[in-house]
């Protein structure tokens, strides 16, 4: 049961950040709202590239992950990736970087989701429990 509960919320997950990248890629001025970057010229372009890349390759990673038996190291691209940028923004408020509610925002989501991949990877690639009713000893006669 709680593998299916893992595999929906890391879908779920997936869901949402494939419609955020997706969006970026159509329109890379909905990235200002959400992470307010101001987007003009040609930043236009690089900003709908690798932004866009970041969420659509974690969200597609982690929808392999889920939905393939096997696969379940997928789970590890998001993770990483999320990770990673966890870890500059947490380098940047140590160096002195302005720190808002959005970017606390950011580091939360960015901590959930690294937990969430991981805890979805290490539970996911194990075999599944037996039920806790009376299975332990089935099959040894």
């Amino acid at each position: 049961m709680v593998h299916w509960v893992l595999r929906g919320a890391v879908l779920l997950w997936a869901l949402f950040f494939a419609i955020v990248g997706v969006q970026g890629v159509l329109s890379p001025a909905s990235y200002t709202d959400t992470f307010s970057i101001i987007v003009d010229g040609f930043a236009a372009n690089t900003i709908r590239a690798d932004l866009s890349a970041f969420f659509l390759v974690s969200a597609g990673s982690a929808a392999i992950g889920a939905l393939i038996p096997g696969w379940t190291r997928a789970l590890l691209v998001p993770a990483a990736l999320y990770g990673t940028a966890l870890i500059g923004r947490l380098l940047g408020a140590g160096m002195g970087d302005a720190i808002n509610s959005g970017i606390v925002q950011a580091m939360i989501v960015e901590a959930l989701s690294v937990a969430l991949m991981t805890a979805s990877w290490w539970l996911l690639s194990r075999p599944d429990a037996p039920d806790a009713v009376g299975t332990e000893g089935a099959g040894a006669a």
